[in-house]
């Protein structure tokens, strides 16, 4: 009688949410399982980083700076600048100490660029050749810096694109500047050149068309020449 009656207690548990404990006598008793969530790892303000992800209210958010505040009485106050990667703004607040946050589950995967349509950017997956649309938007001003068949990585939260990563550093030819002016040893002297990928930056004077040159992405400035 007394296993029967564990076998239904037990089947209560799982159903409630609730795993039978042992107590002493023999008897029985309700305990709380900690459900499984969505979320990711626990982080507080003292993990905070540049770049992080975390999710606010449902929804992902980019650590883009962070300064911590400390004060004569009382605990130190970290004030953070997030951006929204599925809205696009910016927000910045203020948290106590050891305040805690969720990291959001996002997955990152390598795709290559193939083309685009209006507004819209199309990848395909590297691995399983899928192809996936993106709207302009998430790309933002990303597009400056995907050609066709470059590799970029897409971003995904819930199963829905938010951001599109380029490396920090890539390789792009120039297709449009002016011709080099033999003579012209000014130094620093630099001229303006329009790359494969569409941006213009501005490069050394002694560089000609047809070039092809490493730049960083995320500050558009010109590094070297390219390796042939």
């Amino acid at each position: 009688m007394m296993l029967k009656f564990v076998s239904v207690m037990a089947m209560l548990g799982l159903v409630a949410g609730f795993c039978p404990s042992p107590n002493v006598g023999g008897q029985f008793s309700a305990m709380i399982c900690r459900p499984t969530t969505s979320l990711g790892v626990a982080v507080d303000t003292s993990d905070i980083k540049n770049g992080m992800t975390l999710e606010l209210d449902g929804e992902p958010y980019k650590v883009l700076s962070f300064s911590i505040m400390k004060q004569a009485r009382g605990a130190a106050k970290t004030t953070i600048k997030f951006k929204n990667l599925m809205r696009g703004n910016t927000i910045e607040n203020t948290y106590r100490s050891g305040e805690k946050f969720e990291t959001a589950l996002i997955e990152k995967n390598d795709h290559q660029f193939t083309y685009e349509d209006g507004n819209t950017f199309f990848f395909m997956n590297s691995e399983t050749f899928e192809e996936v649309p993106v709207d302009a938007k998430v790309v933002g001003d990303k597009k400056d810096w995907i050609e066709e068949g470059k590799e970029v990585s897409l971003v995904f939260f819930k199963g829905k694109t938010i951001e599109v990563v380029v490396p920090s550093t890539e390789v792009y030819q120039i297709v449009e500047t002016e011709p080099n002016v033999k003579g012209n040893t000014a130094q620093g002297y630099t001229k303006p050149a329009v790359l494969s990928c569409g941006a213009t930056i501005s490069v050394p004077g002694y560089l000609e068309q047809g070039e092809m040159i490493k730049v960083d992405t995320e500050k558009g400035v010109f590094l070297e020449r390219a390796n042939k």
